[in-house]
């Protein structure tokens, strides 16, 4: 059995590989479209990679880590208010 280290090792690694995602997304929808694009999935792998790496940044009681993903789930989660709201609004 993984011990606790370990398996808060996997869960940083892990949170820090889908808010790399994030680039991939937008690098190829940019290619893709030919000019650059932040796709909404860009927004949501910011979140969910966020949410991961603020809850390792919490079990180790890192102030600075928690902070800097903290400030960043805000302002995803706006961004995606934000796309929500316009693509809701008739017009």
């Amino acid at each position: 059995m993984p011990s606790t280290d370990a398996i808060w090792m996997t869960v940083g690694f892990a949170g820090q590989a889908m808010f790399s995602m994030r680039f991939l997304v937008q690098w190829l929808a940019s290619e893709k479209q030919k000019r650059s694009v932040v796709p909404r999935a860009f927004w949501y792998f910011s979140v969910a990679g966020g949410v991961i790496l603020l809850s390792y940044a919490i079990h180790r009681l890192d102030p600075v880590f928690i902070l800097g993903q903290g400030m960043g789930l805000f302002i995803y989660g706006r961004n995606l208010w934000l796309i929500h709201r316009s693509s809701a609004v008739p017009g």
